[in-house]
């Protein structure tokens, strides 16, 4: 007997009546119209079944601190890193710890069960590493939490940094991090790519930098994380978070660009809802988007993701750990809105997020785990545009959350009536 049978199902690539049989936390088979024994039998009713969603860019040490100790007035990326510089004395591991876990709890409820989050390595108490660490230990049974050791005042910029950041990797921190744009030079900015590259490699550890969220178009440090990545292997464990400068560069300079990302094997992250938030900030109008070149970056056969970043904290006050409203904003700023595009941002938080961690047994295949969805949407591009309900988060096999279905009752010239927003089948 199987111990679970989701069956009447529609997956992400448009098959439909598909039933995913479940035995020991994984997928025993994915085939139409299976019928067979099971524990516990889920009837999809012809909804969307999506492997679980990944944010591989988040900063967990901040999240839900919004407020504290007071909030960024002038909405830039500057006066949010300096407001997190008062707040780092006060922090407090249990703090953060309680904060941590909340988000963790959005996140499953969102279908959302896998984290990469960078955690500022400055401090040289590493309070927040040593208490984002217990966070991932205590949720390890129902969420991935991937930890990325970074340098936010520069590695090279501020005193100890280099130590302080091989010492959180000593800790047990998954992924070397950096910010090159914020070194105090641009010479400098790229040595500290080649030596955080270098580390990596050493290592046999993932890198990813936060590189060039700024509008400078001269900004060009993926140029470097490129060369580096193809210079020591790491093709497939390298990854440039942000990269908006590549917004405001010159299209010949970005037509050469493009290529060496792409035959480098460097991953790219965008983070719509905070691109589009801190960048342009110095424009008077027209105001620049900020966001990288996402449909040009997957024309050239880059993997680009979209992270979250940020929820309730110094740079951003908002946030619901919803990665479908990730993908709304992404298709929205990259003016991705053809059924092909949106579902490629579908993609950006799902399939190509889970190549960004290194995620194993992801996906929706005999032998993935059975880790994934239950949407109240038919397709990906309805589940966008609703920002769909997620109707049950099984992770290997298990439930971990389940949601009512998201209907209103209207009372409307004497009729009453139910909607949920869904059009009728085969409605233009």
């Amino acid at each position: 007997m199987l111990d679970l049978l989701v069956h009447n199902a529609t997956l992400p690539d448009g098959r439909s009546n598909m039933s995913i049989a479940v035995q020991n936390g994984r997928i025993a088979e994915v085939t139409a119209g299976l019928d067979a024994p099971a524990a516990e039998k889920v009837d999809a009713q012809g909804l969307l079944l999506a492997p679980h969603f990944v944010d591989p860019h988040f900063h967990m040490d901040a999240t839900l601190s919004y407020g504290l100790p007071r909030v960024n007035q002038s909405g830039t990326l500057l006066e949010g890193i300096a407001l997190w510089g008062e707040l780092k004395p006060l922090l407090t591991a249990e703090a953060l710890i309680e904060r941590a876990l909340a988000y963790c709890d959005w996140a499953v409820a969102k279908g959302l069960l896998a984290i990469r989050s960078h955690v500022d390595t400055s401090d040289p108490s590493l309070l927040a590493v040593d208490a984002l660490l217990e966070v991932k230990r205590r949720v390890a049974s129902y969420l991935d939490l991937q930890l990325v050791a970074f340098p936010q005042d520069g590695v090279l910029r501020s005193p100890g940094g280099v130590d302080n950041l091989k010492r959180a990797l000593d800790k047990g921190v998954d992924v070397v991090g950096g910010i090159p744009h914020f070194e105090r030079t641009m010479a400098d900015g790229a040595a500290s790519v080649k030596l955080l590259c270098e580390l990596a490699a050493e290592r046999g550890l993932r890198v990813d930098m936060h590189c060039d969220e700024s509008d400078d178009p001269l900004s060009r440090h993926i140029e470097t994380l490129a060369f580096e990545a193809q210079r020591l292997g790491l093709q497939g464990r390298a990854t440039g978070s942000h990269c908006t400068s590549m917004h405001s560069m010159d299209n010949y300079y970005v037509s050469k660009l493009l290529p060496l990302i792409a035959e480098a094997g460097v991953s790219v992250v965008a983070n719509p809802l905070i691109n589009i938030t801190l960048q342009g900030r110095h424009d008077s109008y027209p105001k620049r988007r900020g966001m990288t070149r996402v449909p040009e970056l997957m024309a050239e056969g880059v993997n680009v993701a979209f992270g979250h970043d940020c929820v309730m904290d110094p740079w951003y006050g908002l946030g619901s750990a919803d990665m479908l409203e990730v993908a709304h904003m992404g298709l929205h700023v990259a003016q991705m809105t053809s059924q092909s595009g949106i579902r490629q941002c579908f993609d950006a938080v799902t399939v190509n997020a889970a190549k960004v961690f290194g995620l194993e047994g992801y996906g929706l295949a005999a032998g993935c785990d059975a880790s994934f969805v239950l949407l109240q949407a038919r397709d990906p591009v309805e589940a966008i545009r609703l920002r769909a309900t997620r109707l049950k988060v099984f992770r290997k096999g298990t439930l971990l959350s389940e949601t009512p279905p998201a209907t209103a009752t209207l009372h409307v010239e004497g009729r009453a009536s139910e909607t949920s927003f869904m059009p009728a089948r085969g409605a233009a």
